[in-house]
């Protein structure tokens, strides 16, 4: 078993996903509205909004556990509908090294598609892989899934 690892996921959505990767790329702090229950808030800590090398502070619920995290925007391409997080501050740094989250939203073809992938470093073997953190943004793309769908 390795210290570095990989999670990816992939899922359709029915909903506009250049509205879905604006949220993450420009608009995080809306999030909170569209999953409550997992998303509590997300506050710039410093920088801008959908600007590379802002710090966002993310608070949320995973498995009944408050969490609070400090996260870098490490990229931010529009062409590729990419966003890319570093988490510098929080509960998860307890485990990991480093670990990345990366959300990618293909509208190319007539599905949309998000694929979520997690790179990471253990602190050491006996840490699990986070596959909970999956469950967690599958949650959250429901969710978001289900608040731009019409009524």
């Amino acid at each position: 078993m390795g210290l570095i690892g990989k999670l990816i996921c992939q899922t359709s959505i029915k909903t506009d996903g250049d509205v879905f990767h604006e949220i993450f790329g420009t608009r995080p702090h809306h999030l909170h509205t569209m999953t409550p229950e997992n998303i509590h808030g997300c506050d710039l800590h410093e920088g801008e909004f959908g600007k590379v090398g802002s710090f966002i502070i993310w608070k949320y619920s995973m498995d009944g556990k408050q969490m609070v995290e400090k996260h870098r925007v490490e990229a931010i391409d529009e062409e590729q509908k990419q966003v890319t997080y570093k988490v510098i501050e929080g509960e998860l740094l307890k485990s990991f090294k480093i670990f990345l989250i990366n959300v990618h939203v293909d509208t190319s073809g007539v599905d949309n598609l998000v694929t979520w992938s997690f790179d990471y470093e253990k602190v050491d073997e006996s840490i699990k892989d986070p596959t909970e953190y999956l469950d967690f943004v599958l949650r959250i793309n429901k969710d978001i899934e289900t608040h731009h769908l019409p009524k």
